[in-house]
Order: C-alpha cells, then sequence, then structure tokens
C-alpha cells in the first residue's frame, strides 16, 4: 500500500523525492528565520519560527517513514 504512496510518479521522478525536496526547503527557510531574527536582520515576528520548525519536522517525519516502510 505504501509503495504506490511513497514510489508515485509524479513528471517521472517518485513522490519521496519531491517531499524530501520540499523538507529540505522547509528546513532551510526555518534556519534562515532564525537567523534572520538573531541578527536583527529583518522584521519578521518570531511566532513563525517555532510554526516553520513544526512544519519541516512533520515533514521530516513523513518523509521518513514513507522511506523506511516502503521496505516492509
Amino acid at each position: 500500500m505504501l509503495n504506490y504512496i511513497t514510489y508515485y510518479p509524479i513528471l517521472g521522478k517518485p513522490f519521496i523525492l519531491y517531499l524530501g525536496i520540499v523538507t529540505l526547503i522547509a528546513f532551510i527557510i526555518t534556519a534562515s528565520i532564525g537567523i534572520s531574527i538573531h541578527e536583527g536582520l529583518r522584521n519578521i515576528k518570531f511566532k513563525w519560527h517555532p510554526t516553520m520548525a513544526g512544519i519541516a519536522i512533520s515533514l521530516a517525519l513523513i518523509h521518513g517513514t514513507l522511506g523506511i516502510l516502503a521496505y516492509f
């Protein structure tokens, strides 16, 4: 069942590839928000940092779960 979701082709590449890319981008955005707040470079509210961290961690858990359970 999960193989169909994990390896569902989108533009010829599996879904898990795109999910990994989105997860990486979410972690990069989270880090850049944290750095911006710490350095005072931008006027970004702090509430966005934990929100993006939660989104990034959730995506990473889904990505990892699909990757591991595809082999069981």
